[in-house]
């Protein structure tokens, strides 16, 4: 329960470091607009995932709420893969480090440190990228329908492939059999995923609502750095 606190809480918190700005997209209907006097004329909210209301135009911040938010979001248009890479490299170094500093508390596993942070540079953020591309191209919008299906597909298809893929990669990294691998699989899989719907559902209803497609990934590392010490220390296992 404690973690789920810490995990809904890292998600408010994360959100409000880049400041909350509830300014959702407006777009003007245009047609028959000659016929329409123009003090009838109504703007019409449309939902949008290409922006993100809880997250400070860049061009607006001049330096606020975090230093360099304007350059990465250059980094984010210019090399969107790197940005996405990078980004997940430091979520998973965070959340292992602070893992073995304050949960497992034998001295640092720096090969262990490595690995994961390896996982989140060349899996978690490239992975990440296609994925929410995908997933926002094929299903548009931000209304109640369209965030739920977004959800459940993230965490009914996408969660079991993304940690098949993590207990792979952390037994090839350890020199595990196929075998082993497999029977690793099978023994933590659905504990992995049951941890992930206690957790995610919340902080992705509050993603695909909220956040635009460039910027999820920085915000499911913020509050990854909490999940990512459970999977941490069920990798280690």
């Amino acid at each position: 329960m404690k973690l789920i606190s810490i995990l809904v809480a890292a998600s408010c918190l994360t959100a409000q470091a880049f400041g909350v700005s509830q300014r959702p997209a407006i777009k003007r209907i245009s047609s028959n607009s000659a016929l329409v006097p123009s003090g009838l004329r109504t703007t019409h909210k449309v939902p949008d995932a290409t922006v993100s209301p809880l997250f400070r135009d860049a061009a607006l911040t001049r330096g606020g709420a975090v230093p360099g938010w304007a350059a990465y979001n250059e980094a984010l248009d210019k090399n969107p893969i790197t940005a996405k890479a990078l980004t997940s490299a430091v979520g998973f170094f965070l959340g292992d480090l602070l893992a073995q500093l304050f949960i497992v508390k034998s001295g640092l596993d720096v090969r262990r440190l490595v690995t994961l942070t390896v996982f989140g540079l060349i899996y978690h953020g490239p992975s990440g990228h296609f994925f929410y591309n995908w997933l926002d191209g094929k299903i548009k919008g931000t209304d109640g329908k369209s965030v739920a299906t977004k959800v459940a597909i993230d965490q009914i298809i996408w969660c079991p492939i993304f940690m098949c893929v993590f207990f792979t990669y952390l037994g090839l990294a350890a020199g595990d059999s196929l075998t082993t691998i497999g029977n690793k699989i099978k023994a933590d899989l659905f504990t992995a995923c049951q941890g992930s719907w206690k957790i995610w559902p919340i902080v992705h209803a509050v993603n695909f609502k909220f956040i635009s497609t460039k910027h999820r990934l920085i915000f499911i590392n913020g509050v990854q750095i909490m999940f990512n010490m459970f999977l941490s220390l069920l990798g280690s296992k």
